[in-house]
């Protein structure tokens, strides 16, 4: 009977005899799981222009080990973004490098469609040589670009389907560029709901948001004025000179200038209006986006004196785009030391 009421913490003989008074095992201690690199999502924003600096932002990351696991972008980062997503990097660079001020207004044909200054072709075709039948879901990278539905304002996030009608949504500038069909939606650019898509790389997966913010500097020079007396006079302003050659083939060529080339103190016309409208309602939506949903690390590469159709200015934007990351390295490695570390 006493075999029932045996010490439970005692050892049994093999033999099936009597407890024994043996210490416990001794145990080698679990190490702690190994800290897992989180998935860090690059969220590249509107900006036109501007937007070439993100290729020197996606260099510079690179060379510092940060790779990232998901990539979204708005209008021109939906550009850069896309290309780098489906490894054309080097051909967007190659691209933004060889603009020169007559070869921009090359790729801005008039449009007759009632619907836009600029058609669009010749940059869709550009953009479909290198990104032709390629799908958003078969990236070997996560992506994402916004747009903005037409007559709801609804923010649409394209994920899959066609990879250059997506983008070409997202860089149509209402009335500068034709809005672009994709299902049974009419679609323009994404800056007018979400400038920099930083929630859409957390709905991706994303654990750590790196912000990359090209607009100009006009959000942190804000102000009101609260009296302002108008002065008679004035008149006409003189209209400023082409910016194409005389000589420069096309209707485009002759005709564009007029509507995007500015002079200082002049009259704005049409497309700088509509342009500089776009550039405030654009700015009050970053501030307010940003504010109720903040990245974890902000890349700041603002251009004052780059105007939105700089394009042939690529050399010293993608420069200040290495140069404005490398200033905000130290902060991303400080808040995520593990954020070079490999997956």
């Amino acid at each position: 009977m006493t075999a029932f009421f045996r010490n439970p913490f005692d050892r049994w003989a093999p033999d099936g005899g009597g407890g024994v008074d043996a210490p416990p095992i001794a145990r080698e201690p679990t190490p702690p799981p190994a800290a897992a690199r989180p998935k860090i999502g690059l969220a590249l924003g509107a900006g036109a222009a501007r937007g070439w600096s993100h290729i020197g932002v996606l260099r510079e990351l690179a060379a510092h080990g940060i790779v990232p696991d998901v990539v979204a972008g708005t209008s021109i980062g939906a550009v850069v973004g896309s290309c780098y997503a489906a490894g054309k990097l080097d051909a967007v660079e190659a691209f933004a490098r060889s603009m020169t001020k007559r070869r921009v207004f090359t790729f801005m044909d008039l449009s007759f469609s009632g619907m836009s200054l600029i058609g669009g072709e010749r940059l869709r075709a550009a953009l479909e040589k290198e990104l032709t039948d390629l799908t958003i879901e078969d990236l070997p990278i996560r992506f994402a670009a916004v747009a903005t539905e037409v007559g709801t304002g609804h923010e649409v996030w394209l994920k899959r389907g066609a990879l250059a009608p997506a983008v070409r949504a997202s860089y149509a500038l209402p009335g500068i560029f034709e809005p672009v069909r994709i299902g049974d939606r009419w679609l323009f650019d994404g800056a007018l709901v979400n400038p920099i898509p930083i929630t859409v790389c957390r709905a991706l997966g994303a654990d750590f948001v790196i912000a990359v913010n090209v607009t100009a500097d006009t959000m942190y020079r804000s102000h009101v004025i609260h009296d302002h007396h108008a002065h008679a006079g004035g008149g006409r302003a003189k209209e400023s000179a082409p910016f194409a050659d005389a000589s420069e083939p096309g209707l485009a060529a002759h005709l564009l200038p007029r509507y995007f080339q500015r002079r200082p103190g002049a009259a704005p016309n049409v497309a700088a209006s509509m342009i500089d409208a776009f550039n405030i309602i654009q700015d009050r939506i970053l501030r307010s986006r940003m504010a109720g949903d903040p990245p974890d690390a902000t890349i700041h590469a603002r251009h004052e004196d780059v105007g939105m159709f700089d394009f042939h200015r690529a050399e010293e934007l993608i420069e200040l785009g290495h140069e404005a990351t490398r200033r905000s390295l130290p902060n991303i490695f400080a808040h995520i030391p593990l954020v070079g570390a490999t997956p």
